[in-house]
């Protein structure tokens, strides 16, 4: 079972500049005791794909270049460990679909590979085209010829490097098996199911989130199960879809949290997280930032169905993204940059509320306060800012809030005044006893409170928007401690 206790996200490489051997010598050494568990994003060789590791070449393979699968069962004897089982795709690159380059019909990996025939055997008319939903523009169909001469429209949700597997085949079955026997033998204890949405595609749909798909959840989860892992479901999609798929694996990501977070700090009005708090799934992890930008559409709108915010609210909250990054963000974000993402917005969390300390530790005091067992991202744990000179260099707008650190920057960026405030909130999080207890949120416009409560023990954040007032009180028995947000910046 997943402890209750903060979550670092991180890359190997990109946090130490070395590999998992370093990582681990970090946790044991500067961040000793802040974090109960990590979320090691793709080790996977190669570590450095058009998509950071979530393109792998071969998915059951630690990148040599920053260690084995030693490595990884010795961080996990320490921590809770989570990895990325990449349901949807494989890489372009893969030896699987080279030889299908090669042989095509004729390769024995040919029905590990999704074509448009697959789906629309009878051909696929432009309504059906039209009502796939993607989350990029452009076709989600690639046409590749094989050696035998053929072209074949390959399915490719993403990018024409990720070609989307066929979980139905028997060839996509022992396929991702074989990942999944792989994690449980190496001390990963979590899973997380990466672009799931995406796995099943019908004729006739949209291809995302579908009855099948829920059903084809169910069953990965209580394979995981029976293995010794949790799995965690990563969706972006309207706020009821979480509140459904929370129902059907072991836990979900709080997407919809981060945009209202921001709204909430840039208007004054906690009208909309009050609410979706109120309703919000308790088998949650909770996240501000990631390795991917900030989550818009999953407060937003979705077709008929209206959202936490409306749509006035989301070009809002994304133009005050853009303000308050002095425009970074608006570099790194559509078709400004490579690698284009229709539902989130390129920027570091920091750089979102202006770089403004204060901002950001209320920021933090809100997720850990909400649902779920909180994560933190290696960028946002050391409040870094964007990262425009990557930026230029890859073109890949993610890249702005993927910065590569070594031990001179941690070092320095741990004197901050904002990051040891974080890691006092950090400390808090992880030892109160009232956190396993009972939340309860109460509020409207410009305040809110969020509780926990457990017998004796109860622990309250309580923010003013408008004042830019935060304060924790903890009730122990008869006594009182309060804290306030400011007074752990100095």
């Amino acid at each position: 079972m997943m402890r209750n206790k903060v979550q670092l996200i991180t890359y190997a490489d990109r946090i130490t500049g070395q590999g998992i051997s370093a990582l681990s010598n970090l946790l044991d050494g500067p961040l000793k005791g802040v974090f109960g568990g990590v979320h090691l994003l793709p080790f996977y060789n190669p570590i450095d794909g058009s998509d950071a590791g979530f393109d792998p070449i071969d998915h059951s393979a630690v990148d040599e270049r920053i260690g084995t699968w030693q490595d990884i069962h010795g961080l996990g004897e320490s921590y809770d460990l989570m990895a990325d089982l990449i349901v949807n795709h494989v890489s372009a690159q893969s030896f699987q679909f080279k030889d299908v380059l090669q042989q095509g019909e004729e390769s024995a990996y040919w029905d590990l590979f999704l074509t448009k025939e697959d789906v629309f055997p009878n051909g696929m008319s432009d309504v059906e085209q039209a009502a796939i939903y993607r989350p990029r523009p452009g076709s989600c169909f690639t046409p590749i010829t094989c050696g035998n001469g053929k072209t074949y429209e390959f399915w490719t949700t993403f990018t024409d490097n990720q070609i989307d597997i066929n979980v139905k085949s028997a060839t996509g079955i022992e396929y991702l098996d074989n990942v999944l026997a792989k994690f449980s033998e190496n001390n990963v204890n979590i899973i997380r199911l990466d672009a799931a949405g995406y796995a099943i595609k019908e004729a006739g749909t949209n291809c995302f989130m579908l009855d099948q798909t829920f059903d084809y959840l169910d069953k990965l989860s209580a394979q995981a199960n029976q293995l010794g892992m949790e799995t965690i479901a990563e969706i972006h999609s309207h706020y009821q879809t979480q509140v459904e798929v929370a129902k059907r694996v072991n836990m979900v990501y709080d997407f919809a949290l981060p945009p209202l977070i921001l709204h909430s700090l840039f208007t004054n009005n906690s009208d909309a997280l009050v609410k979706w708090l109120n309703i919000s799934p308790r088998n949650c992890l909770t996240v501000l930032d990631t390795h991917d930008g900030i989550g818009i559409i999953d407060a937003g709108p979705m077709g008929d169905k209206p959202g936490l915010l409306n749509a006035a609210q989301i070009d809002n909250l994304v133009e005050t993204i853009h303000a308050n990054s002095n425009n970074q963000s608006r570099q790194a974000t559509g078709a400004a940059a490579s690698n284009v993402d229709l539902y989130q917005v390129n920027c570091t969390y920091y750089n979102a509320l202006g770089a403004n300390d204060l901002d950001y530790l209320v920021a933090r005091a809100i997720q850990f306060f909400a649902p779920g067992v909180p994560q933190v991202y290696y960028g946002g744990l050391f409040a870094c800012e964007n990262d425009m000179e990557l930026l230029a260099k890859s073109n890949v707008g993610r890249d702005i809030n993927r910065p590569y650190l070594d031990a001179d920057i941690i070092a320095q960026s741990l004197t901050k005044s904002v990051v040891q405030g974080l890691l006092k909130l950090i400390a808090m999080r992880n030892t109160h006893s009232a956190f396993n207890g009972e939340f309860s949120v109460t509020g409207s416009e410009n305040c809110c409170s969020l509780k926990w409560q457990q017998a004796k023990q109860g622990i309250e954040l309580k923010v003013n928007f408008a004042r830019r007032e935060a304060l924790i009180i903890e009730h122990n028995d008869n006594e009182q401690i309060l804290t306030s947000i400011s007074d752990l910046l100095n």
